[in-house]
């Protein structure tokens, strides 16, 4: 294409921009995310790919005495007793298969490596996949793993202040973080801004996150959200606090 200046023609843009070298991005995937929850938790190593879960068996009946001076009263005798059948958790593997023609890897790997380019995208996405089973897996998710008497209902319509100080009275032993949807966290930043209590920020990662009573709101878009609702955990984390964990093999290749 040319164009015509003071009775000349002149090279015209569209013409030029073909002997130009555009700066080209990687690939953007929008699906991924920061994975808050993955760098949040406390990773066990395991063998064979298996984690056995070992409780006490009836903690009441372990019995103690505090004996007044001089008194000759019996101690007690006592054991701890275990459970004869723990539940045992087992690894998943996450996989695909990639395909690159060699005939697209020979020719199309200037300025970015195609074969590098597709391996990244799909970790990434099997990275989220990882975040959201941890999430939303019906066996050892962390959603399924709620017992009834550690549930609570909203008050009202949207999450309160009064909402999350019940949820810490279910979890008050050593509560790491709270783990929420973004919309969920958003809801209630506003409710409590509407009663006067806008609450506090903290810096964790580099990023800022809301808190409550000094306990960050850590958002995941793998929570689920439907017609409206959604659920908001509170979580104890590492086993020396006997909170979750996340689980890996160590030594496999790649």
């Amino acid at each position: 294409m040319s164009a015509t200046v003071g009775g000349t023609t002149a090279l015209g843009d569209h013409a030029a921009r073909q002997l130009a070298n555009a700066t080209k991005t990687v690939p953007q995937l929008e699906t991924i995310s920061p994975r808050w929850l993955t760098h949040l938790l406390q990773w066990v190593p395991v063998e064979a790919g298996i984690y056995r879960l070992n409780k006490v068996k009836n903690p009441e009946a372990i019995k103690v005495a505090c004996t007044a001076k001089e008194s000759e009263n019996q101690l007690p005798r006592t054991f701890v007793d275990y459970e004869e059948n723990p539940r045992e958790y087992f690894l998943n593997a996450v996989s695909t298969v990639l395909d690159v023609h060699t005939r697209v890897s020979d020719l199309y790997s200037s300025p970015h490596d195609q074969i590098k380019e597709q391996l990244r995208l799909t970790i990434e996405t099997i990275k989220e996949n990882q975040e959201s089973e941890l999430i939303n897996n019906p066996d050892y998710g962390l959603l399924a793993q709620v017992t009834e008497e550690q549930r609570i209902f909203p008050l009202t319509g949207a999450p309160t202040p009064d909402d999350l100080d019940e949820l810490l009275t279910k979890v008050w032993k050593e509560p790491a973080f709270f783990l929420a949807h973004p919309l969920a966290i958003a809801a209630f930043g506003r409710e409590a801004t509407r009663r006067g209590t806008p609450p506090p920020t903290v810096s964790l990662f580099g990023s800022q996150f809301i808190t409550w009573r000094g306990i960050p709101l850590i958002p995941s878009d793998k929570v689920p959200v439907a017609d409206g609702k959604s659920k908001i955990l509170l979580l104890r984390v590492g086993d020396k606090r006997q909170g979750v964990v996340g689980l890996f093999q160590p030594g496999l290749p790649g």
